[in-house]
């Protein structure tokens, strides 16, 4: 035990790297020169809409595939997993029929959900105390929240940096449209099952309901990325070194295997409708130690090897219970009334995503 536990402690160290990082390249399952669907976001702020695709004067370009906010999203809820589950409490909110494990909460401990719980006084002890310098009460109750990040930002205003990122972009893309044309099942004004529509909200209706041709012209059509597909994690090993509280070598070991188990999960795979990604086997995965003095020194991690070090730590760390508890509707409209739940300063209106 006390060698698997002492595996990494090199990376613990004051001079040990500044942090780890990967770089996957990935491709569509259709092939390199598939094309994929990215996301696409709102406009605002001068953007107009649409794929988030960077132009620059060379002619290059850039494409968001998955954001920082959205992989975030994907990996925490590994830790729910049957053969992961023993890693992290499992905390489940009740909420009228619904069971919603922490785990998937859009703002982690800093989340409505369970803010609105029984468990709001422990939480915000925990977020006040790693604002002090003890992230250990956190460690015991939300530990994801301390590996991926999190902000209070509607009590304590607590903020916790991420300690593991990871991005997926496309490279050189060309951005495609697509046409469709909806046929209804019959000609329904034409053979007297319905009136001529008079108006044009009449025939807008008609359109909704799929009563009437409509036709769909130069919509989103996908990309193709003619410079390759990529993902790029960082750990922020530096960052890490900085958490105190209790037994600091356990906590900071049990972190370390919680994040790395969250940097090795195998990349890419279903995104969205368009967007399944796989490895690229002509290109071979970087894996690397940074130092703060510019040095790259390779490394490997399997995520098997992650695995086994995250449950040697955790057992010696001591991880906190699990529980479930009920969600609070007076604690609800007491929050949604004057914003501070119990006696807590109000805080800023938070993001709307875990990002």
């Amino acid at each position: 035990m006390d060698e698997q536990l002492n595996r990494f402690d090199a990376w613990l160290q004051e001079r040990g790297p500044a942090a780890l990082v990967i770089r996957e390249y990935l491709v569509p399952v259709e092939g390199p020169d598939g094309v994929l669907f990215p996301p696409t976001f709102a406009a605002g702020d001068g953007f107009p809409g649409g794929y988030n695709i960077d132009t620059f004067p060379d002619g290059s370009s850039v494409c968001l595939i998955d954001t920082v906010g959205s992989q975030a999203n994907r990996i925490e809820p590994l830790f729910a997993q049957e053969n992961y589950g023993g890693l992290v409490p499992q905390i489940v909110i009740k909420a009228g029929e619904k069971r919603v494990n922490l785990l998937e909460a859009g703002h982690r401990a800093g989340d409505a959900i369970v803010r609105c719980t029984e468990l709001q006084g422990a939480l915000r002890a925990a977020f006040q105390a790693a604002d002090k310098g003890n992230a250990e009460p956190l460690a015991k109750l939300a530990p994801t929240s301390i590996v991926f990040g999190a902000w209070d930002s509607r009590d304590t205003q607590a903020k916790l940096p991420r300690l593991m990122a990871s991005t997926i972009r496309a490279w050189n893309v060309r951005k495609l449209t697509r046409s469709a044309q909806y046929v209804p099942a019959t000609d329904y004004v034409g053979g007297g099952l319905l009136p001529e529509p008079p108006d044009r909200s009449t025939k807008d209706a008609y359109a909704e309901r799929g009563f009437i041709h409509v036709p769909a012209s130069g919509s989103h059509g996908g990309i193709l990325a003619d410079g390759g597909i990529r993902r790029d994690a960082s750990l922020h090993l530096a960052c890490l070194r900085l958490l105190r509280g209790g037994d600091a070598p356990a906590l900071r070991r049990y972190i370390l295997g919680l994040a790395l188990t969250a940097f090795t999960a195998p990349a890419g795979g279903y995104l969205r409708q368009g967007c399944h990604l796989v490895a690229d086997p002509e290109k071979a995965r970087v894996f690397q130690e940074v130092y703060a003095d510019g040095r790259r020194v390779d490394a490997s991690v399997t995520h098997d090897e992650a695995l086994a070090y995250a449950r040697a730590a955790a057992q010696a760390f001591g991880i906190g219970p699990d529980r479930e508890v009920e969600f609070d509707k007076d604690r609800a409209l007491q929050d949604v009334t004057d914003g501070d739940g119990e006696g807590g300063r109000k805080g800023k209106k938070a993001p709307k995503s875990k990002s």
